[in-house]
């Protein structure tokens, strides 16, 4: 594929100030996209990677929002209309993860987890979905979990959230079809970002061990499907869930 491939397309990475969105956002300002790299609190990570994105030799900009917030989402996508004009690709990264027994999930932390994983992959694609159907394009890339397709009993509400996006990514795929909208949904396995490194030992070694490919997946392992799933190498793709986890489902 050319460098070239996403020239003249603007796309926005939630959750982009490190790990997997920063990877996502990197490689397609590489691919020569116009990239918007939103953040909720971690502005210095943001400015690294929006760093990243103008050594590329594309447009760039860094844009503070909480994708939990309407008012933060609507603010957000009008900012990069602004500096980088209409959102053509849209990946749906930002999200939290923990893990409690079912002993200590309390309505709080649902609401939290939710809040965030699901009601924020919702308020940015409408956000922002409008728009590609009067162009009649648009290619969204929302990033679950493997936790969304199989059992964690010790991430309910996590699992839960991530279940949700596969759901919503499918039906979707199907509403926005005759406008020449995509979307699919990238489901990663255990990989290698700060969370990650944060976790037992043990467990990602118990992890590695059910893994047929024998390791943990990188960041760049997932960017590169996403970035397959908003080209037109993926044309005839749409309402899809892709695991990124070496074999484990």
């Amino acid at each position: 594929m050319s460098d070239t491939i996403f020239a003249g397309r603007t796309a926005l990475v939630t959750g982009a100030a490190r790990g997997i969105g920063r990877a996502v956002a990197l490689l397609l300002a590489r691919h020569g996209a116009r990239v918007a790299v939103n953040y909720c609190r971690q502005a210095e990570a943001a400015a690294e990677t929006l760093r990243g994105v103008v050594a590329a030799g594309v447009a760039g900009v860094a844009v503070q929002a909480d994708v939990s917030q309407p008012e933060a989402v609507q603010a957000m996508v009008r900012q990069v209309r602004e500096a980088l004009g209409p959102i053509d690709l849209l990946v749906n990264n930002a999200g939290i993860v923990e893990h409690v027994s079912h002993g200590e999930l309390d309505f709080a932390a649902w609401r939290r987890m939710l809040s965030v994983n699901l009601d924020g992959v919702f308020l940015t694609t409408w956000a922002v979905k409008d728009e590609m159907i009067a162009c009649r394009y648009g290619r969204i890339v929302n990033i679950s979990s493997l936790a969304g397709l199989v059992r964690k009993p010790h991430m309910i509400h996590y699992a839960t959230s991530k279940a949700a996006v596969i759901a919503f990514t499918r039906s979707c795929s199907e509403a926005f079809a005759p406008y020449n909208i995509r979307v699919n949904c990238v489901a990663p396995g255990c990989i290698d970002t700060d969370m990650a490194r944060q976790a037992d030992p043990a467990l990602v070694a118990q992890i590695v061990a059910g893994t047929p490919l024998g390791r943990i997946g990188t960041v760049d392992d997932v960017a590169a499907v996403v970035r397959f799933l908003l080209s037109d190498e993926s044309d005839f793709i749409t309402g899809q869930t892709l695991p990124v986890c070496g074999g484990r489902v």
